[in-house]
């Protein structure tokens, strides 16, 4: 692997360190303000808005900006802005809508930040690689970001709360500066200016029109949806005085096993998808979306949930890396931006909603019930997959990327960034 991808996994890792130690540490500061399930679950409401106001323009900049730079700055912003949150929080003067504000913050980042992320992967790496870089780049996220993040914030959030943010704010700011070492220029070349407007529409013509990506995006929408509802109220099932009854750092360690899964995930998916093949790949995978929701209401075991968060991070993990790969295949890099911010417009607009059904459910009859509800939901996935994901479709995919003309080492940038990178066989 290029020694580019190695300083984008290191500036991954430290980054998503952060996100898993915030994700802790932020319901539990919420937890200090307030048990109401609505204003709870609003934390994470307002935290995934963004994606469903932001998205069309982050990707439309995406596709404008320098990829890395945007990274970078998204960074330091995270940084100052979760940095003042621990002052707040070590002062004791957090009150719930500085929470709210935080969150919406740090969610418009994310748009930008994600965004330009998922689409600088294919210049750094041949196209035939895109599968084994996701995979590796996956399984470094999710090891920072559900495996040693959360218990981390948990540990921590034992002794000092405000240390527990800090954290983050620490991580972010050194993702920056890992940032700052990967050289070039990572902007995507354009034939000529358009305005954000029509760019835009551009991007969002192109998801509408290809079949097997807007259906892909649509399963993701829902199972989306279904996962932030159970997320929302999760905290409040688990910890005491929630029926499971653990406490703040068993939540963090529980955590962490769908992570565990998620991350023996990443070293089968190659394997997995060799012998099943694509489309029954991404089939299993929906089979398993609705355990997320389910595996905490089977049992009052902490064993029997840990085994299902596990069960269901190392097979819909597999989704994740096939669909990101797909995607960076077929669609072309001064596309790209603004086709995965439509897809995740799409894909994760519903978050909000998600969070919002979540709260009033839980509110209104239980939190059992909010949770089977979540994985009803999510199971709707699979005749979505099933009917609609078809071989046909898959396979025409795989002709347009194929067929594909070879990138012109005169105005692409990961030539210009790389050197002779592609071979002179012509499309592959």
């Amino acid at each position: 692997m290029p020694r580019a991808l190695r300083r984008v996994i290191a500036a991954s890792a430290a980054s998503n360190l952060a996100d898993g130690a915030f994700t802790i540490a932020l319901p539990l500061v919420a937890l200090s303000v307030t048990r109401s399930p609505a204003a709870f679950a609003a934390v994470t409401l307002v935290g995934r808005l963004p994606w469903l106001l932001f998205a069309l323009p982050a990707g439309a900049l995406a596709d404008r900006l320098d990829r890395r730079s945007t990274m970078i700055a998204v960074n330091v912003v995270r940084a100052a802005a979760i940095g003042t949150l621990a002052v707040i929080v070590g002062s004791g003067q957090a009150e719930l809508w500085m929470l709210y504000v935080i969150a919406f913050a740090l969610g418009s980042g994310e748009t930008l930040f994600d965004t330009a992320a998922q689409s600088i992967l294919p210049s750094i790496v041949e196209p035939d690689q895109l599968d084994r870089a996701n995979g590796r780049l996956y399984a470094v996220e999710l090891t920072s970001n559900q495996f040693i993040g959360p218990p981390l914030a948990a540990i921590v959030a034992g002794a000092t709360l405000a240390g527990a943010v800090a954290i983050s704010s620490a991580l972010y700011l050194l993702a920056g500066i890992v940032l700052l070492t990967l050289a070039g220029s990572f902007r995507a070349q354009r034939a000529e200016p358009t305005t954000i407007r029509r760019d835009i529409a551009t991007g969002v013509r192109y998801l509408a029109n290809h079949q097997l990506l807007r259906l892909l995006a649509v399963c993701v929408g829902v199972s989306n949806l279904a996962s932030t509802a159970t997320v929302a109220i999760l905290p409040l099932y688990i910890i005491a005085p929630g029926p499971i009854g653990l406490n703040e750092t068993g939540y963090g360690i529980l955590i962490t096993t769908i992570a565990a899964g998620s991350v023996l995930g990443t070293f089968l998916v190659e394997r997995l998808r060799t012998r099943l093949g694509t489309r029954r790949l991404l089939f299993l995978a929906t089979l398993s979306f609705p355990l997320f929701s389910l595996a905490p209401v089977a049992s009052g075991s902490v064993i029997v949930i840990g085994t299902g968060l596990f069960v269901a991070g190392a097979v819909s993990v597999s989704w994740n890396i096939v669909t990101v790969s797909i995607r960076q295949r077929i669609v072309p890099d001064d596309l790209l931006g603004r086709v995965n911010a439509g897809y995740r417009l799409v894909a994760w607009g519903t978050m909000p909603v998600g969070a919002a059904l979540g709260g009033i459910i839980a509110a209104n009859y239980s939190l059992t019930t909010a949770l089977i509800t979540s994985a009803a939901i999510s199971a709707t996935c699979t005749p979505i997959v099933y009917f609609g994901v078809t071989t046909e479709r898959l396979e025409q995919a795989a002709t347009a990327y194929t067929s594909a003309p070879a990138p012109d080492p005169t105005t692409t940038a990961s030539r210009h960034l790389l050197g002779e990178r592609y071979r002179s066989s012509g499309a592959r």
